[in-house]
């Protein structure tokens, strides 16, 4: 891309992720008092996640599940009832609020506000090689086009019938891979600015189709797959 668009996104990206910390503070520190005398005590989970190039970063956020999670069931994949998740992580995790601790990543420049969601080494190894080396050749995203489709990941893979892993890795994955390609080939201030106004109108209308009418070329959805916009609002890794 050229020189302008990736300076204006920098900018954009500190001057948001400064303001967000500012304004999210109050509620930050509520919640962060919250959990230290729920659950397990604890108030951040940093978790590895692939970023920019290859390389692996911490990402951060409100913790939300058992400390143990990604060893227990079904690894980095959460699932709709998922016994790992806490109470008030239930709530952080259904309003998206238990992402904003990202704007630190954001302000680090490990992350953008809009771009595809890092993974954890483990689903990004479900990419092919050639998806995976265009993905991470841009700087990953608080939200993109696969957040937004993938908004209720969690209820989609329970509308499959299938085993989390096979639905995942043979058919939620490399759709992914293709809405993440879908944005890098197109991305530019105008299509960022719709990511980041459809985020905020699918938090608060998550049944909305909206985006499939604003984005009318998006990729089709494989066969095995059912049409996630329109299932909910909490995605997880998305």
């Amino acid at each position: 891309m050229t020189g302008f668009y990736t300076s204006c996104k920098r900018i954009t990206d500190v001057a948001m992720a400064l303001l967000g910390i500012l304004v999210f503070l109050p509620f930050g520190l509520l919640i962060a008092g919250l959990l230290r005398v729920t659950g397990e005590g604890e108030v951040f989970y940093r978790q590895k996640r692939v970023g920019r190039g290859g390389a692996l970063f911490g990402v951060l956020k409100f913790a939300t599940m058992l400390k143990d999670s990604p060893k227990l069931g079904s690894g980095s994949i959460t699932l709709r009832g998922d016994p790992r998740v806490l109470p008030v992580g239930r709530v952080l995790r259904k309003t998206k609020l238990n992402e904003v601790p990202q704007l630190w990543n954001i302000l680090t420049g490990e992350m953008s506000v809009i771009g595809p969601r890092p993974m954890t080494r483990e689903d990004f190894s479900y990419y092919s090689r050639e998806v995976g080396e265009r993905i991470v050749s841009v700087t990953p995203g608080l939200t993109g086009v696969g957040s937004i489709i993938f908004r209720d990941e969690e209820s989609i893979i329970a509308a499959s019938g299938r085993h989390w892993l096979d639905c995942y890795e043979n058919e939620i994955s490399p759709y992914k891979g293709q809405l993440e390609l879908w944005y890098i080939e197109r991305r530019s201030l105008w299509l960022d600015l719709q990511v980041f106004l459809l985020t905020a109108w699918v938090v608060f209308s998550p049944s909305s189709d909206l985006p499939r009418r604003v984005w009318r070329d998006l990729p089709p959805l494989p066969p095995g797959l059912a049409d996630p916009v329109g299932a909910g609002s909490s995605a997880q890794g998305a």
